[in-house]
């Protein structure tokens, strides 16, 4: 059976199992469309969570990203992990507490103003909007390859698939769908990992055997990987390069992005009390880990195979040939994502050799003009096919390849479902029925939720086409405006007893606002290639990266919340009294029964 018909099977069974389980747990009603019901496992909530969580970014970019860095790059996995933290004692279980359906709806009722909800949607839509490019990029990657096809078709199937099963199963199918996507992703992503790693160390624990020794030249892997990258021009994998204000700012930013995520904040309403929402996040975090303490691995293992490939005999000798590529079975994967535009090389200097080094690097300019070279020919390798090429570097079985096809797209899915629900919620939950139709019927309200998600699938799919970035770093921009504008306003809601409606709306504005426009300055405005000022190369603040600026963005959120306020009228004595309630362990009115 060939590989085409392998990746078939397995993408059209996990397909068929998403689609079987939406149809089984259709949503009836608003509750069951918004929060499953309340009746979610403390567990399979946790496993539905880290599905939700361990976006395209996770498994099929971030270790890629990783891979062609670095420690520098290793933000993402602190960032992302330690923000986890962060929700899952700071907001989770307060926010069950309340009792509410949408984050928009708390930031309403908190800061008792219309005001203050409709500036919550607008800033859920744009930081949701932004994270689902990453996912819908992701999906049109993984399809381009697996299904070879284009990425535009792949992208098309994939909301499809999407539509199929987000916008009649609501939260409720959505829940259990993403329990299936978990299952599949992580064998995915673990699977291969443990193949790689027994290869290269003789240890099937990846994270053991990042740690332990090469089995081929007997020193330490990340000793081995460290000469090899340095003797081609690039920096050394284990050491810090980078800027260190930005490194901090950038893992800051991703870190109270993560705790200010709607898509994931809504999970924590699904369960029936608040003791579980905290279990729930207890949960989520051991199935997270099991990915992420394996990207790591993943990355560095990866580099070093992609190396021993250009350079076979080692970085001294002959890189690979042109004839070796083409007859060579064990490079046929680069002839099949050469067809997805992902993937390129070029003999610049026609010595039927393909020389992969740093050309930029002042070490190599020597040795390049001694040897001829004219310049670096491995001329394309898009980080985010890293993770979905590993086993086909690896050279591991086809069925290993069929599951690594799965498991990318249930991870761009799973996310991508949990944001368009965020957002179907916030137009039909906290814009038609909050502000322009109270008295809409359940029925009118579930409908509009499904055709609101309907056309977020719409834009999501035609803004997934041209991203402004990998898809690790698009959602890194989501992130810094979650950072920017929801964290700290939910924050102030729970913790604070003198932030009032006028700083909490004046401070998210100020936040978004500025930070949206930092990255339009850097990225295009509204993601228009070639209408920037800046780049991330070169910014307009200091060493300030586009995707850091979100921490930055939080800071004005913060200080213009509180200025405000103190020149405005003081928070009224129920407000005070409703932010209490939801702090004590016990009792938070009819919205928040059964603790």
């Amino acid at each position: 059976m060939d590989q085409f018909t392998i990746n078939l099977l397995f993408v059209g069974a996990s397909f068929a199992l998403y689609i079987g389980i939406a149809i089984w747990a259709r949503a009836g009603s608003t509750s069951e469309f918004y929060a499953a019901g309340r009746g979610v496992h403390p567990v399979t909530n946790g496993m539905a969570t880290a599905a939700d969580w361990m976006s395209a970014a996770s498994f099929i970019s971030m270790a890629g990203l990783i891979a062609f860095t670095g420690y520098d790059n290793s933000t993402y996995l602190m960032g992302w992990t330690g923000g986890y933290v962060l929700l899952a004692l700071l907001l989770a279980p307060y926010l069950r507490k309340f009792g509410k359906f949408t984050v928009s709806e708390f930031i309403g009722d908190r800061f008792y103003s219309p005001t203050a909800r409709l500036v919550a949607v607008i800033c859920l839509i744009v930081a949701s909007t932004t994270y689902v490019i990453g996912q819908m990029t992701g999906v049109g990657v993984a399809f381009g390859r697996f299904l070879e096809i284009s990425n535009t078709s792949g992208l098309l199937i994939g909301a499809c698939v999407v539509f199929a099963y987000a916008v009649f199963g609501g939260m409720k199918g959505v829940t259990y769908t993403q329990v299936a996507q978990y299952c599949v992703l992580i064998l995915a992503y673990t699977i291969p990992a443990a193949f790689i790693s027994l290869q290269l160390t003789g240890n099937p624990v990846p994270a053991l055997g990042l740690f332990g020794d090469h089995v081929a030249s007997g020193e330490p892997l990340l000793m081995k990987l460290d000469a090899i990258v340095a003797e081609l021009g690039f920096n050394e994998y284990t050491t810090h390069h980078s800027d260190t204000i930005n490194m901090v700012l950038f893992t800051l930013s991703l870190m109270i992005g993560t705790a200010g995520l709607p898509h994931v904040i809504m999970r924590f309403f699904t369960v029936p009390r608040v003791a579980d929402a905290r279990w729930s996040a207890g949960w989520a975090l051991v199935f997270i880990a099991l990915l992420y303490l394996t990207a790591p691995a993943v990355g560095a293992m990866a580099r070093l195979n992609i190396t021993d490939m250009f350079w076979p005999n080692g970085t001294d000798a002959e890189a690979v040939s042109v004839e070796q590529i083409n007859s060579d079975p064990r490079y046929d994967w680069m002839a099949t994502w050469q067809k997805t535009g992902l993937l390129g090389w070029e003999d610049k200097n026609g010595d039927g050799k393909i020389q992969y080094y740093n050309d930029k690097a002042e070490s190599m300019q020597a040795k390049a003009a001694e040897k001829g070279w004219e310049g670096n020919e491995l001329t394309n390798f898009n980080r985010d096919i890293l993770v979905l090429a590993n086993p086909e570097i690896a050279n591991l079985p086809s069925w290993v390849i069929g599951l690594v096809a799965a498991g990318g797209l249930a991870a761009a899915l799973s996310t991508a479902a949990g944001l368009l629900l965020a957002i179907s919620s916030a137009v039909s939950h906290d814009l038609i029925k909050g502000r322009f139709a109270p008295d809409i019927s359940e029925k009118g309200e579930l409908m509009s939720a499904r055709v609101a998600m309907a056309i977020a699938i719409v834009v999501a799919t035609y803004l997934g086409l041209n991203p402004p970035g990998f898809a690790a770093q698009t959602v890194a921009l989501a992130f810094g405006l979650a950072a920017a504008s929801i964290f700290p306003a939910l924050m102030m809601g729970i913790f604070s007893k003198k932030v009032n409606n006028t700083g909490a709306v004046a401070g998210m504005l100020a936040g978004l606002v500025t930070t949206l426009i930092y990255i339009f300055l850097h990225k295009g405005w509204f993601f228009v290639a070639g209408t920037n000022s800046f780049t991330d190369a070169d910014p307009l603040l200091g060493t300030i990266q586009s995707t850091s600026f979100g921490a930055v963005g939080a800071a004005i959120n913060f200080a213009v919340a509180y200025v405000v306020t103190g020149m405005t009228k003081p928070l009224p004595e129920d407000i005070i009294e409703l932010v209490e309630s939801v702090r004590v362990p016990r009792g938070a009115g009819a919205a928040a029964a059964d603790h």
